[in-house]
Order: structure tokens, then C-alpha cells, then sequence
């Protein structure tokens, strides 16, 4: 991979952290803004689920936002790209679908059906 396609993908982690810090900010916003004092039990269940389902995918985003720190990483330590459990080059195919890639896909197929075989 050329240094080229190297800071593009930095550029598009770097850009995808952004939308995620500012789908986070745009939640809090939301939720300080939002009355505590709903007397319809119906309403007030619906904004709960809804509420309880944002905290859900933020939750997700969090770990979204570790996996993209450590590609980031892996770019400035020149070691992006390639799997890390057996040192082959990850397709540029493959981190263009899931840019923080970090096996290959014969890897990541064989960890998938290990922990379908081990019931996770």
C-alpha cells in the first residue's frame, strides 16, 4: 500500500471519529434539552425506549471509536494494512468496506466460526 492510499484511509477514519463525536454531542444536547416531566405513561415510555436505544448505539460508537484510535495507530506505526494474526496484507478491497480491518478475511472467517462453534 502506497502512502498515498495510506492517508486516505487516515483521512477517513479521522472523518468518520468526527461524525461519531458529533452524533454524541448531538445526543447529550438532545437528552439535557429534553423535559423530565411527561405525565402521559405512554409518552413517557416512548421517549424512555427511545432514549434507552440512542445510549445503545452510543455504546456501540464507543467501541467504533477504539477500533478507529487503533487503526490510526497502526497507520503511524506503519503496520496498517496488514492481518495481525498472520502478517498477510489485508485487500485494500477489504479495509475500503471496514477500514478498521485488522485480519484478513481468511482470518476473520476462521475467528467467526470459532466463536460460532464456542456458542458467543
Amino acid at each position: 500500500m502506497d502512502s498515498k492510499q495510506l492517508q486516505q484511509f487516515k483521512e477517513q477514519l479521522e472523518q468518520m471519529k468526527e461524525d461519531i463525536i458529533a452524533d454524541v454531542e448531538q445526543t447529550l444536547s438532545d437528552m439535557t434539552s429534553q423535559s423530565g416531566n411527561i405525565p402521559d405513561p405512554n409518552d413517557r415510555a416512548t421517549m424512555e425506549s427511545d432514549r434507552s436505544f440512542e445510549l445503545r448505539l452510543r455504546g456501540r460508537e464507543r467501541k467504533l471509536l477504539d477500533k478507529i484510535d487503533e487503526a490510526i495507530a497502526r497507520i503511524d506505526e506503519g503496520t496498517y494494512g496488514i492481518c495481525t494474526e498472520c502478517g498477510e496484507e489485508i485487500r485494500i478491497k477489504r479495509l475500503e468496506a471496514r477500514p478498521v480491518a485488522k485480519f484478513c478475511i481468511n482470518c476473520k472467517t476462521r475467528q467467526e466460526q470459532r466463536e460460532k462453534a464456542q456458542g458467543r
